[in-house]
């Protein structure tokens, strides 16, 4: 077969395609449908604790795509690689969906006395009545709460999350007003531009992990006030890079259907992606099995009731389903090179495994709750865990979609756009 022996081309036009606007419009539909599906449900299940716990699966999976995209780009400019020409724009809309995420983030902060034992004590009166929380439980929790309390309490609660919350605005904003910068200047600067970068990514990473630990600590770990991992924050730094590489594949891939992505997404680079993807997946499944092998080998009191909540009740089904779903599935599919190099089987791959994180959020979210702790039944509010966090989703990937269009898609003066416009040899 003969070989292409001409570089190609961008078009002129670098913008995104006219059917980002379909994917928003699509996503808006979805979004109002599973609303009004969720208000519904929390009619029938007569409370709306149900959906305040969605609510928060929801913010957690819409943070991670949003912070975790922006930590990602920052991986980008320090390690370099022709794979950030790719989704670097994609990176930067995600990083710029962070105004959404602080709105969802003010329903928790107003409604934290119906989700955190140490808001409310109020529910923990309400778990004894209910036989819920055991004379030796109340103990151990009223322990907890009280020596915990000078980080534990609603206002440091929120002054934490703000001031996370303004530091991840800052990066947001620095990263993406010299973006265009950049752009605007002659590609000779470039190594500049290149050590800039680097400068500004390098301590935001060692920022972002202490923000981001501090968030979910709040956010997530906190429900159970009795419990604690010291590789908590890192479980959730490495299932950001997870779901956010998976979601930027599918987006990458998506947009190749039109230019200037069909010129710039080679097999080549793809492959990368694929391969890219598949080191998280390892370094995920091997991070969650030695934070359960070490408190599970330790067998203390204090640890391993967590697991005991997850694992007991019926809840070995959906840990179990977690392991199928969050590892071995990706697992064995990414290790086959043709269904890396397939566009159609990678995005399918990848739209699993932005299913199997939420899936795995559930399995970490809902057992905190004293009615769910070794107790998985079926009711109307469990539903609430699909409508719910499909609608925050889908209004997330309108405005995403929004701020994908508001810049080009190529940043032309990058030292990669060459190389990568050369053509793919083609071999017998």
């Amino acid at each position: 077969m003969a070989h292409e022996t001409h570089a190609k081309t961008l078009p002129a036009d670098l913008g995104a395609p006219l059917f980002v606007d379909a994917w928003k419009t699509r996503a808006l539909i979805v979004g109002l449908v599973f609303s009004v599906v969720a208000a519904g449900l929390a009619l029938l299940d007569g409370s709306i604790d149900h959906v305040l716990r969605a609510w928060l699966l929801g913010l957690t999976l819409t943070f991670g795509f949003a912070v975790g995209g922006l930590a990602l780009l920052m991986v980008q400019y320090c390690s370099g690689g022709k794979w950030g020409l790719l989704l670097r724009r994609p990176l930067e809309a995600m990083s710029r969906t962070l105004p959404l995420v602080f709105v969802y983030w003010i329903v928790i902060a107003l409604t934290q006395g119906r989700l955190y034992l140490w808001a409310n004590h109020g529910l923990i009166d309400d778990g004894v009545k209910k036989g819920l929380i055991s004379h030796d439980q109340l103990e151990t929790i009223e322990h907890a709460i009280k020596w915990k309390h000078p980080m534990l309490n609603p206002s440091a609660f929120i002054v934490v999350s703000l001031i996370c919350f303004a530091i991840w605005t800052f990066y947001t904003w620095r990263l993406n007003s010299l973006a265009l910068q950049r752009d605007a200047d002659s590609p000779a600067n470039t190594p500049f531009w290149i050590r800039k970068f680097e400068n500004i990514s390098g301590p935001g990473l060692v920022v972002y992990s202490l923000t981001m630990t501090a968030a979910v600590i709040y956010w997530v770990m906190s429900l159970d006030p009795t419990w604690y991992s010291s590789v908590y924050g890192l479980l959730f730094l490495v299932g950001q890079g997870y779901s956010v590489l998976a979601l930027a594949i599918i987006v990458s891939i998506g947009l190749s259907k039109a230019e200037p992505f069909q010129t710039l997404l080679r097999q080549t680079e793809q492959h990368d992606l694929g391969k890219f993807t598949f080191a998280f997946v390892m370094l995920n499944i091997y991070l969650a099995f030695s934070q359960f092998l070490i408190i599970w080998s330790g067998n203390l009191p204090e640890e391993i009731n967590w697991y005991l909540d997850r694992i007991r009740g019926h809840w070995g089904i959906i840990i179990t389903l977690d392991f199928i779903f969050h590892w071995l599935i990706p697992f064995t599919l990414l290790l086959s090179r043709d269904i890396k190099r397939n566009k159609k089987r990678l995005v399918r791959i990848c739209q699993w495994m932005v299913f199997a994180k939420a899936f795995d959020l559930f399995w970490l979210i809902e057992p905190n709750f004293k009615d769910a702790a070794r107790n998985l039944h079926a009711s109307w509010g469990i539903f609430e865990y699909v409508a719910v966090p499909v609608a925050m989703v889908a209004f997330w990937i309108a405005f995403f979609c929004i701020q994908l269009k508001s810049r080009p898609l190529v940043q032309t003066n990058d030292p990669h756009l060459a190389e990568i416009l050369e053509p793919e040899h083609a071999h017998a």
